[in-house]
């Protein structure tokens, strides 16, 4: 089976924003970047991962102000992770044990990358169909 590194995002290519920023800024960085999540850092450490799943149950859904709530505020943390070297069967159980879209993908603890499931989609439909 294919290893997670091999569809992996690579941390050189994440998207990050800091603790500090509003919401509604996190959510147009995810539109104009066409991407679902968003990576918290605080200074040049990364802290947590917000996505837009988190945007809609933790503001949108309980009317929280998203020019006042700071990703931070509603931030994913720990930030689940698989090692580089476990398959993608293995990625796709976990995402789906922990109920999460988003993984980051660690070599020797430290995190290296990032996984979704929408990486699984284009890994699936490239598939030799019968």
């Amino acid at each position: 089976m294919v290893p997670v590194k091999s569809f992996m995002v690579p941390r050189e290519k994440f998207v990050t924003v800091h603790r500090d920023t509003d919401v509604q800024t996190a959510a147009r960085m995810m539109r104009d970047h066409n991407i679902g999540s968003l990576f918290v850092t605080n200074g040049k450490d990364i802290i947590g991962i917000i996505t837009d799943t988190d945007m809609v149950r933790r503001v949108v859904a309980v009317g929280a102000d998203a020019t006042k709530t700071t990703v931070e505020q509603i931030m994913s943390a720990p930030i689940v992770t698989i090692e580089e070297n476990k398959t993608l069967l293995d990625a796709n159980d976990l995402m789906a044990q922990s109920h999460l879209r988003h993984l980051g993908v660690t070599r020797e603890g430290k995190l290296v990358g990032m996984i979704s499931v929408r990486d699984l989609v284009v890994f699936l439909t490239n598939l030799p169909r019968k």
